[in-house]
């Protein structure tokens, strides 16, 4: 029996891949050991969206061949993708698999494994051997059946994405939108709750464009094939809250939102890309919207929703973004309100249109700018979460934790916000995985709140 280390990076779509590979991988008799202990296999499934997501790719390879230089190190994934010189010359990795290969990855592994047997005494120099990096135009099937999580699971429904921002690297690393069919998806999830999982989180490289490449094409309406898909999901019996991942902002029009509204397990947390607030940067960004579209999306939500959780990315630094662009951005981003906001400094991607674009932004800059947008990030996150003070509300117990040297069940309510409940010594103890009634009573960190049963 082998031991095998297994380590993720970037989104939630490598989330969920790395969860089946890890499930194959014990149904075939391995043994799933920590990252930082000595292994006879490491496998990282890598992450290239930025510069840094590359660095700490080969980082965490390097790592694993000093923990254990006679380990198999396997690439997988993103960075293998994109970066195949670099793969191939890297004397810690020895076997690197592609996007669409991930599902074949423990037969490829095998099949490494027993070469590497054979031609051991004659292997003088080291060749990492690299497997189909090319991308595929199918849907490539993984089913999941059990998660490192005990109450939430990510499902993948679709990969690839076909708007091919000016900034942006992952259209090359996973290749253009192919969707996973419904029965498979249904069928997907009605095994997970059956385990007893409560919540799903739809997920996807673009789940807004679920369906497009199906013979029967839908646009960015109401009538989206992803919300046909959503509508079939919420009638699974036994499941209590459906979440959504990152949406495009045109597809939320008024008859989304109604459709949604309609759905009582549908999470009112809602992530709406947004990248800049001001239309010139957009344009040059290549996204598809205006800052007009994206503020009538979100209007939408909240007309039908009350007071939804509505969070976004944001770019800062983009290439040409003067100091009245940013200014734009700052004004727009207070103009919405978010819930969160995840703040990104550009990064320079080789082969990407912005890449090429004149008046990069000086690094400086772009870090002054980023702490402006963290520091705004702070104060809204915090007024959102203030709004829950002396209101009940729901919350998905999921973990239990150890804070300031006091015991609390940590879960979070359906808009995503997080709430700690004391386990009270002679009282019943909370359990994991259950709803339960709570009423935010302070501020028990200053991202989670404190809850009374």
């Amino acid at each position: 029996m082998k031991n095998v280390a297994l380590h993720n990076l970037g989104c939630k779509v490598n989330s969920y891949e790395i969860d089946v590979m890890q499930q194959m991988l014990q149904e075939k008799g391995y043994n799933i050991v920590p990252f930082d202990e000595v292994a006879d296999i490491y496998i990282v499934n890598t992450c290239t969206v930025t510069n840094i997501a590359d660095r700490k790719s080969r980082q965490m390879l390097h790592r694993a061949k000093q923990k254990n230089p006679n380990a198999v190190v396997v690439a997988v994934g993103c960075y293998v993708q994109t970066g195949k010189k670099a793969v191939e010359e890297d004397a810690c990795i020895d076997l690197a698999i592609g996007n669409n290969r991930k599902k074949d990855m423990v037969s490829i592994l095998e099949e490494y494994l027993e070469q590497r047997d054979k031609n051991f005494c004659d292997k003088t120099l080291h060749d990492t051997s690299v497997i189909d990096i090319n991308n595929t135009y199918e849907y490539e099937e993984m089913t999941l059946r059990q998660t490192a999580e005990h109450t939430r699971a990510y499902i993948k429904i679709q990969d690839g994405c076909n708007q091919f921002c000016s900034y942006c690297v992952i259209p090359f690393a996973r290749g253009r939108v192919r969707s996973r069919r419904a029965e498979d998806i249904i069928k997907e999830i009605k095994g997970i709750v059956a385990a007893g999982y409560q919540e799903i989180v739809l997920t996807g490289i673009h789940i807004s464009s679920y369906g497009i490449d199906f013979e029967e094409r839908r646009d960015y309406s109401g009538n989206s094939k992803l919300l046909d898909l959503v509508e079939q999901i919420h009638a699974i019996e036994g499941l209590s809250r459906i979440r959504l991942g990152s949406l495009e902002p045109r597809i939320v029009t008024e008859e989304t939102a109604k459709r949604l509204a309609a759905l009582p397990k549908i999470c009112p947390h809602f992530h709406l890309s947004l990248q800049s607030g001001c239309d010139e940067t957009l344009k040059r960004m290549n996204r598809h919207y205006t800052t007009g579209e994206y503020f009538q999306s979100v209007e939408n939500l909240r007309k039908v929703f009350d007071y939804p959780a509505i969070t976004t990315d944001v770019i800062v630094g983009f290439p040409g973004e003067t100091e009245a662009e940013f200014a734009e951005t700052k004004e727009f981003l207070e103009k919405i309100f978010f819930y969160e906001m995840h703040i990104f400094k550009y990064s320079k991607r080789a082969g990407t249109r912005a890449a090429a674009m004149q008046s990069q932004v000086p690094d400086q800059t772009k870090t002054l700018r980023s702490k402006e947008l963290l520091a705004m990030e702070k104060r809204q996150s915090r007024e959102f979460r203030s709004r829950y003070l002396g209101k009940t509300v729901e919350v998905l117990l999921e973990e239990s934790r150890e804070i300031g040297r006091k015991r609390y069940f940590i879960g979070h309510t359906k808009d995503y916000v997080k709430v700690g409940v004391p386990v009270l010594e002679g009282k019943a103890v909370p359990a994991s995985n259950k709803i339960v009634k709570i009423t935010a009573v302070d501020f028990l960190t200053d991202d989670i709140l404190l809850g009374e049963l």
